[in-house]
C-alpha cells in the first residue's frame, strides 16, 4: 500500500508576513504586560506581644532636615552615626543621631539627639537629647536594638587629659520607659 499524496497546503509555509504578525503580536503582549502590573507584595507578620505596626507608608525622621541644639561656630554639623527604630511603641519609627561639630582639629564631643515627625505637619524635629555634647564625651559602638539605644562613650578624667586621647570608657543604655528617655549605665566607668 502506498501512502496518499497530501497536498501542500498554503499556510504551512512561512512567509515575512507571519514573521512580523507573531512579532506585532509578542511586542503588544509585552507593552500590557508592562502596563498591568500587580500590586507590591506584602507579608503579614504577626505583632510580638506588647509591639504594634508602624503604619507601612511611616518613614523615619531625617537628620539632614533638623538643626540640632548645637553651637558649632563657623562650622556646621555633621551626623556621624544614625539609626532608625520605634523606640517609643507608638507605631512610628524614630530616628537617634550621633552629631558633632565638624571640627578641622581635635576631637569635638557628640550629641546624641532623639528625632520623631510631627503628627500634624510630619516635618521631623528633635524630641530628646540623650547626650549632651557639653558632657564633652565621644561615642564609639553606637547602635539601636530592641528598643534600645546603646553606645560607648569615650571620656576624660580630667582637665589634664590631651583631648586626642580619652582615658574613661563606659558602656551606657538608653531606653523608653514611662514618658521619658531612661538611661542606665554598668557599675563604675572602665578606665582606657
Amino acid at each position: 500500500m502506498q501512502p496518499s499524496a497530501v497536498p501542500e497546503l498554503a499556510h504551512t509555509h512561512t512567509r515575512p508576513i507571519h514573521w512580523l504578525a507573531t512579532a506585532t503580536a509578542l511586542a503588544g503582549v509585552v507593552a500590557l504586560s508592562s502596563v498591568l502590573q500587580p500590586g507590591p507584595a506584602t507579608a503579614a507578620q504577626p505583632d510580638a506581644p506588647g509591639t504594634r505596626s508602624a503604619p507601612a507608608h511611616a518613614a523615619p525622621p531625617d537628620p539632614a532636615a533638623v538643626t540640632f541644639p548645637l553651637e558649632c561656630g563657623p562650622v556646621r554639623a555633621v551626623v556621624e552615626q544614625k539609626a532608625s527604630a520605634d523606640l517609643d511603641g507608638d507605631g512610628r519609627p524614630e530616628t537617634v543621631a550621633v552629631v558633632h561639630c565638624d571640627s578641622p582639629m581635635g576631637t569635638p564631643p557628640d550629641g546624641v539627639y532623639v528625632l520623631t515627625r510631627d503628627a500634624g505637619s510630619g516635618k521631623a524635629r528633635v524630641v530628646a537629647t540623650l547626650l549632651d555634647p557639653a558632657d564633652g564625651t565621644t561615642v564609639d559602638d553606637f547602635a539601636v536594638r530592641g528598643g534600645a539605644v546603646t553606645a560607648t562613650l569615650l571620656g576624660y578624667s580630667s582637665a589634664d587629659v590631651p583631648r586626642c586621647c580619652p582615658d574613661e570608657k563606659s558602656d551606657v543604655k538608653w531606653r523608653w520607659q514611662d514618658g521619658a528617655f531612661v538611661r542606665s549605665t554598668p557599675a563604675g566607668a572602665r578606665s582606657v
